[in-house]
């Protein structure tokens, strides 16, 4: 009542008071940290909305490698998270950026060792572990930092390997002996691991011929449920691929190998190898991606016909070579691959030699390519040929990128060249494909 003696009315509810659990926590899930704190102290609800495990179940944690006011906390509160909302994780990501010097190493670290203890004693769902990019063959990482750092990561994998789906240490670049032992923790107390994804590209340091370790071979003879395996061509060997075949043959689905100019890959891998493997393996399709290794000497060594090729990427950056020929592999060794190629990635420098025509029979001869994409020095007219056959059913694109690369500083005459072919295919661009084409000064 109030002085007059009038009956006061309770003031309206907002509608938020009574919005459902799901709907707040749909809510909750695109917010960040901070505002989900700020949220939680609003009411009872809300804070019980907070400890949702579905809040909580993907987590990317990034630490800066250069020191900085702003980014002196992110250890602390990477602590914090896991503490409090660590046992509710099961995919897990961690970035450690270009690490600055043997300080912020030091404290990484010794952060990574709290955190992989503390979710090792709170949780028993994690799924996914990425940790990718450490560089730990850098001068950065003094021996004792990196031992360290690998032992705390293999006694956590002891606990959770039985837990993991996925594990991605991409970039760690490891000693052989340091990255068996890591792998061996997959399988401790045990002689199989049932991880599904497995992605150790350049997970060795670079110069090491990885192929020639029994102890490689006998680490990779643990895994029995592989669907993808992400590696380097330095790890391949008819050993690996006669393991593969015997305790995976009835899940891979798809290997991604890289070959980088710095990695050993004179080894011969024999054909039968991956014959029976393809066999074995019935969907197995495989994706390579050479770093600078372009010459066809090279690339037929690698490329057997009896390997199931879905897609290839051929980048030279920038480097040129009046030596080196890309014509015989595009002629000669690709076609042997039309039954079975996707994707076809490239990047080179070929002013030194034209391949409009070589391209453009490569794409016509490849009936499954629906992704092509190529950087290189090329005639604009060869965007029209594409067009071309793809109006008169002759390939079936779904994307097509190309950068055109010039030797002038303008490219004002292909731009208008560009825009005029674009009007004249507008319609079939339009509903066909993912379409993007420049001319781009190359000097």
């Amino acid at each position: 009542m109030d002085k007059e003696g009038e009956e006061i009315q309770p003031q309206e509810q907002s509608c938020w008071a009574t919005l459902p659990d799901v709907c707040l926590r749909r809510i909750f899930w695109w917010l960040g940290d901070r505002d989900r704190s700020r949220a939680a102290l609003v009411c009872r609800k809300w804070n019980q909305i907070m400890y949702s495990a579905d809040l909580w179940r993907y987590r990317t944690i990034t630490f800066s490698g250069r020191p900085s006011r702003v980014h002196a906390s992110q250890f602390e509160s990477a602590l914090w998270y896991v503490k409090k909302f660590g046992r509710y994780l099961e995919h897990l990501e961690i970035k450690f950026l270009n690490p600055y010097n043997a300080v912020l190493t030091k404290k990484f670290q010794v952060t990574m060792r709290g955190l992989l203890s503390c979710l090792g004693k709170s949780n028993n769902r994690l799924k996914s572990l990425s940790i990718q990019h450490l560089e730990l063959d850098r001068m950065v990482w003094r021996n004792s930092i990196r031992g360290s750092l690998i032992k705390s990561l293999s006694f956590f994998l002891k606990k959770m390997g039985k837990h993991l789906d996925h594990l991605s240490l991409k970039g760690a670049r490891l000693t052989v002996e340091q990255g068996c032992h890591i792998l061996n923790s997959l399988s401790y107390l045990r002689n199989e691991n049932l991880a599904s994804e497995l992605n150790i590209e350049d997970f060795f340091s670079h110069h090491l011929a990885v192929y020639g370790s029994s102890q490689f071979n006998k680490a990779m003879a643990t895994f029995c449920n592989l669907t993808f395996l992400t590696l380097n061509y330095n790890c391949i060997s008819d050993e690996l691929l006669e393991t593969l075949s015997e305790n995976n043959a009835g899940t891979l689905r798809t290997m991604n190998i890289k070959c980088h100019v710095h990695d050993p890959h004179g080894q011969v891998v024999w054909g039968m190898s991956w014959a029976k493997l393809a066999r074995e393996a019935s969907n197995l399709k495989v994706n390579f991606f050479f770093e600078r290794v372009m010459k066809y000497e090279r690339l037929a060594r690698i490329l057997l016909q009896e390997i199931p090729v879905r897609s290839i990427s051929l980048r030279s950056c920038y480097f040129s070579d009046p030596d080196w020929s890309m014509r015989p592999t595009l002629t000669d060794l690709l076609p042997a691959f039309r039954n079975t190629l996707q994707k076809l990635t490239f990047e080179f420098n070929n002013n030194h030699e034209s391949l409009d025509e070589q391209l453009h029979l490569l794409i016509l001869a490849c009936r499954k390519l629906f992704y092509f994409k190529i950087w290189a020095f090329l005639d604009v007219t060869f965007v029209e040929r594409i067009l071309k056959s793809q109006e008169e059913r002759q390939c079936s694109l779904r994307t097509l990128k190309v950068r055109i690369y010039t030797n002038r500083y303008e490219t004002n005459e292909e731009d208008r060249t560009l825009r005029e072919i674009y009007r004249k295919y507008r319609k079939l661009i339009d509903s066909e494909l993912n379409y993007f084409v420049i001319a781009y000064p190359m000097m």
